[in-house]
């Protein structure tokens, strides 16, 4: 008896993958212009592996992609993989037809920018609580050009998404034949193929079209059901300090009315006089203050450069800037506690 393949839907947001050079009108080249549909039809032996259903949620390049889009985006995908639909706003109503029309499935992937794709990738991982694998993937390259690696991945992606190893591990992005967790990966080139690696080391590989786990995250995920978020989530800045900064620059972000700030320092999540002052400013305003390195690895633990309990600041822990800024955004749909949003940095 033949099993049948995998349903696999395959979900458009734009990005490089779906950039052309020709389209570009004399920059380097356009993103978001080839459709879903063209991606998928690009690939060699996709239709072996799983049957593609597809659809397009947005069309941009990913430094558009803002915490409105990729809520929306969230509940797109929660629509998918649960056949229901979590928003009760107009919105969601209109959207409904279009992707229950897709029926039932057994993966998805998102196609979506490198540029922030880490950022998004934790959010869904963060608000999804589900089973069923989802896989972010992207390109260096456009679709039109020589060298363009989109294809790969988006096969790497799908063939992650439909095995069943998959299953339960939260969020991953497949990229240049490694699977990285959500939590975990971050963009370390500007320019190279092998642009993503994760914090802690890759999850698993794809070799000679084979998916091999090696390790999951123990970090909690779907702790923030996006059916309970609020149409617009906290607005939180990020701030980077040295010794020379105007104190009117942290002034401005104060005046600007954010419920929480990130800073980005130095070494350990360390922080400059000028940036304290800032910080403090900051905090006696009423904004919850988040302290992260400008490094990329190690941890910011709680108190080891910088007393936070005397600043009552949390410490955001090994995750990067923009990842702070994703979970605080969330974390302040619930808590403005000090010591509560530290728990949850510690478990998230």
């Amino acid at each position: 008896m033949t099993t049948p393949r995998p349903r696999i839907a395959v979900v458009g947001t734009g990005g490089t993958i779906a950039g052309s050079s020709a389209a570009a009108d004399g920059h380097h080249y356009e993103a978001g212009v080839f459709s879903v549909d063209d991606l998928t039809a690009a690939v060699p032996g996709l239709e072996a592996v799983a049957d593609i259903v597809t659809t397009t949620v947005s069309s941009v390049d990913s430094v558009e992609m803002d915490l409105g889009r990729r809520v929306a985006l969230a509940r797109a995908l929660a629509e998918i993989l649960t056949g229901s639909d979590p928003a009760a706003d107009d919105e969601g109503r209109r959207r409904r037809s279009a992707l229950a029309s897709l029926g039932r499935v057994d993966g998805v992937v998102v196609t979506h920018g490198t540029d922030t794709m880490e950022e998004s990738a934790y959010l869904l991982h963060l608000v999804l609580d589900t089973d069923i694998p989802v896989v972010l993937t992207g390109a260096m390259r456009p679709a039109d050009d020589p060298g363009a690696d989109g294809p790969a991945n988006l096969l790497d992606a799908v063939r992650v998404a439909a095995d069943p190893a998959a299953r339960g591990l939260g969020v991953l992005v497949v990229f240049g034949g490694l699977v990285h967790g959500a939590r975990d990966v971050v963009k370390r080139a500007a320019s190279t193929l092998d642009a993503f690696s994760s914090l802690h080391g890759p999850l698993g590989e794809i070799v000679a079209g084979r998916v091999h786990v090696h390790a999951a995250s123990r970090r909690v995920r779907g702790t923030f059901p996006v059916a309970d978020l609020p149409g617009t989530l906290p607005r939180v800045e990020m701030l980077a300090t040295h010794p020379e900064q105007s104190s009117l620059i942290g002034r401005a972000v104060v005046e600007s009315r954010p419920a929480g700030l990130v800073h980005v320092g130095s070494g350990g999540g360390n922080v400059c006089a000028a940036g304290i002052t800032a910080l403090d400013e900051a905090r006696a305003a009423g904004l919850a203050v988040v302290r992260a390195s400008r490094t990329g690895a190690g941890v910011v633990g709680r108190g080891d450069a910088i007393d936070d309990d005397a600043h009552d600041w949390v410490a955001a822990g090994d995750l990067p800037p923009g990842k702070a800024r994703v979970l605080l955004a969330l974390a302040l749909t619930r808590t403005a506690d000090t010591a509560e949003l530290q728990r949850v940095f510690d478990t998230h």
